[in-house]
């Protein structure tokens, strides 16, 4: 049987050899191939590129697996699932949910899969993955032998590659909620309908490095199910959890019961409407969060965004004293570094109130960041101080 080619621009063979996975149907010149096949990519004089899955429907019509001209086979992805896990143990201690494969930084493109304690949720968002699902959920079994495997295959992303949306059992059981510890705290999640496979797992780190600086008052804007409430708790005096979705601080107040912290508020409010009213009364915190859902989903939302950001920080500086923490974040792919710094700039600027940069971070490192593939990097946190 015939190898499946595609055959690719110098554009795109030089943004593979760059380090980058994907290459754009517009720098495909020829395709003998069928969707979610492995093929052998070569650019126009004939050159091995390598070894890819192709997509027939997405714009991202080539997601590198390797450069090497080597069999993408069974033991290939199991040395490449076997290899994510090794990383694991090294990046995550005293916690049972986390991000086991992060698809292009783990060089499995378009796979993910987190784990939940003894269950695992799989995403497959190419037809490449697609095609292997039950080849991928076999190796699951296999190296991890959990108690249940669930698809949560219901991002929009699946629908630009011609896949359906569906959230399914694959194997075994998976209960309605599972409980399982990050950073030692213990969490209600929801794997069937909880945000992106039953929890936002890349802030785990920032919620641990949250706990050096916390003292006195916080405030917790955007709390979601409290990871930043909860974790800070043992260090303040008080804390409050503010979040527009009631289903969410339901299952806030789930997590402290379930953990028996006592020095938690959580209330039910617009926190754009509860900063400003705290501002005009002149409330004020040592420590202000900020940890809102993603506010520019594409480049066109960039200045809305902005906006946004502007005001909540504004707030925020305005009313944390005289050396208080600033902890402020973006999950915005579209808004960089540079111009998160920029617009938290502008809002100390505006406040009258200089701003200190204690620490920069970014997403957990079970979300690995490929040096080569900005796509990769999303989670901005920045760690600031009043003077």
């Amino acid at each position: 049987m015939a190898k499946a080619q595609v055959t690719i621009s110098q554009r795109g063979a030089d943004r593979i050899r760059t380090g980058h996975l994907w290459v754009y149907r517009s720098d495909v010149r020829a395709a003998d191939a069928e969707s979610g096949d492995v093929v052998h990519v070569k650019d126009e004089r004939g050159n091995f590129i390598g070894h890819a899955f192709y997509s027939t429907r997405s714009q991202i019509a080539v997601r590198l697996l390797t450069r090497d001209d080597v069999p993408v086979d069974r033991a290939f992805f199991v040395a490449r699932i076997r290899a994510a896990a090794e990383f694991r143990k090294l990046a995550v201690q005293n916690t049972e949910a986390y991000r086991l494969i992060y698809s292009e930084a783990d060089l499995l493109p378009s796979l993910i899969v987190d784990r939940y304690g003894d269950f695992l949720v799989i995403q497959t968002l190419s037809q490449g993955t697609e095609r292997r699902k039950e080849e991928f959920v076999s190796i699951l079994t296999e190296l991890f032998s959990p108690r249940g495997i669930l698809e949560r295959n219901d991002p929009r992303v699946r629908e630009l590659e011609g896949l359906d949306r569906r959230v399914s059992l694959l194997s075994g059981q998976v209960p309605e909620e599972v409980v399982a510890s990050r950073n030692g705290i213990r969490f209600v999640h929801d794997l069937y309908k909880g945000q992106k496979t039953g929890a936002f797992l890349d802030q785990r780190e920032n919620h641990a490095a949250a706990v050096a600086y916390t003292s006195g008052e916080v405030l917790d804007c955007f709390t979601y199910h409290g990871g930043f409430a909860l974790s800070t708790a043992s260090r303040a005096a008080h804390v409050e959890g503010v979040d527009l979705s009631n289903a969410a601080i339901a299952i806030a107040r789930r997590n402290q019961e379930l953990n028996q912290i006592t020095n938690v508020t959580f209330r039910e409010a617009n926190s754009f409407d509860v900063l400003k009213a705290y501002d005009e009364a002149g409330r004020k915190f040592d420590v202000v969060i900020l940890d809102p859902p993603a506010f520019a989903k594409n480049r066109d939302s960039v200045p809305s965004a902005m906006r946004g950001y502007k005001e909540i920080n504004l707030r925020a500086i305005k009313i944390l004293k005289p050396g208080g923490i600033l902890i402020t974040c973006s999950c915005s792919y579209h808004i960089q570094e540079s111009l998160f710094l920029q617009i938290v700039a502008e809002a100390a600027t505006d406040a009258r109130k200089p701003l200190q940069i204690v620490e920069r971070r970014t997403q957990a490192r079970d979300h690995a960041i490929l040096l080569t593939m900005p796509e990769t990097h999303y989670l901005k946190c920045l760690i600031l101080r009043v003077l």
